[in-house]
């Protein structure tokens, strides 16, 4: 019985849902906060990236894992870092 159905059935992903995959524009996208992190700190340093953006958790203490908390509590701080990146990755292209 099934084999008839899907023989006699012109259509048979008919129902399938289509999946869009359109490039996105947007720069980050599959980019995570810890990434963007590792990334500036290993080509600027934690010295030169306090001094790029000033945020305490880059001059007092640095460590990946206390920064990624703060710039996941402050958007503000968080699209400063997004917008160095952004530009790094521009200029080293």
């Amino acid at each position: 019985m099934l084999i008839f159905i899907l023989k006699n059935n012109p259509c048979p992903n008919k129902h399938k849902k289509k999946h869009m995959t359109s490039p996105t524009t947007d720069p980050l996208h599959g980019i995570t906060l810890k990434a963007i992190l590792e990334q500036l700190v290993a080509h600027y340093g934690w010295e030169e990236l306090d001094k790029c953006i000033r945020i305490n958790c880059f001059s007092i203490n640095p460590s990946i894992n206390s920064s990624l908390k703060f710039l996941r509590k402050t958007p503000w701080a968080r699209a400063k870092v997004e917008e160095l990146y952004i530009e790094f990755t521009r200029t080293s292209k």
